[in-house]
């Protein structure tokens, strides 16, 4: 089976254009917008210039759809797993978070998951190993470490609002 056909292009102040031929010689396209929200475009397989559905995504709808098209050991907020069954992964914490403006320590993570949050990621800056008196702030990423269920569990704990 040949390689899908795929080409990029530029979108000045837009963003940029992924183009994918499949196997099928069905067109499609999806653009990246640069405010993380991305534009998915079927064409007609009769026409393959004129488009046939368009679906727009957020950027978290967009990362969801990625999470369900790759294994998930290959999700972008899984950053390593080894052979102990322990895996590191980022959690965001919403700015309609239960947690946002409390410390870490009131999350009760680590005794209620097993996890251990080793950073806390903050605009541009990383926040290593945050004592139970950090204060959490919406928008901030915690970088976990734990087993599969207890990084769920966290993640769960962290999704409240």
């Amino acid at each position: 089976m040949p390689a899908p056909r795929t080409r990029t292009t530029p979108l000045p102040g837009i963003g940029v254009q992924y183009d994918l031929t499949t196997r099928e010689r069905r067109h499609l396209s999806v653009i990246a917008h640069r405010d993380g929200s991305r534009t998915v475009n079927l064409y007609r397989a009769d026409d393959p210039d004129a488009c046939a559905q368009s679906l727009h995504l957020t950027g978290a709808e967009a990362a969801s759809l990625i999470d369900a098209l790759m294994p998930a050991h290959h999700s972008p907020n899984l950053l390593h797993t080894t052979d102990l069954g322990l895996v590191a992964e980022r959690i965001e914490l919403s700015a309609y978070s239960y947690w946002n403006g409390r410390v870490l320590g009131e999350t009760r993570m680590r005794t209620e998951t097993g996890v251990s949050v080793v950073a806390v990621l903050r605009r541009a800056e990383a926040l290593p190993s945050p004592a139970p008196d950090f204060r959490l702030a919406g928008g901030d990423t915690l970088i976990v470490i734990g087993t599969r269920e207890g990084v769920d569990a966290a993640a769960a704990i962290l999704g409240r609002e």
